[in-house]
């Protein structure tokens, strides 16, 4: 059974950082394109990065480029996201999602597995 598990959110203020983790399991994780998604109270929900299955290639949104980076670690089979210089618009629930594939898109119908979700809220 496949299994995304995400965590490290939290509260943290304007200018702060978290990084988030997603641990997974099955076949969500092997030679497939991970990536991250977002989704506000009211809003769509909206791509933040990807990440080949080398970790080579990486793909970000304009809103976060420069201030969030995507990892993996592939013997691990966790994938990571660093959120620095956090914006409060920035909160959301984080989606760690698996694309089952290797070709990238920051298109959340393109991906397979998707976990529950991580909070981070970044208010004073």
């Amino acid at each position: 059974q496949v299994q995304l598990v995400e965590s490290g959110g939290g509260l943290v203020q304007p200018g702060g950082s978290l990084r988030l983790s997603c641990a997974a399991s099955g076949r969500a994780f092997t030679n497939s394109v991970m990536g991250w998604f977002r989704q506000a109270p009211g809003k769509e929900r909206e791509f933040v990065a990807a990440i080949s299955w080398s970790g080579i290639m990486t793909y970000y949104a304009d809103s976060v480029k420069g201030r969030f980076t995507i990892s993996r670690d592939n013997a691990k089979n966790t994938e990571y996201l660093q959120m620095n210089s956090l914006k409060p618009e920035d909160t959301a629930l984080y989606y760690c999602a698996g694309r089952r594939s290797s070709v990238m898109s920051s298109d959340p119908g393109d991906y397979y597995d998707w976990g529950r979700g991580t909070q981070v809220t970044v208010s004073p």
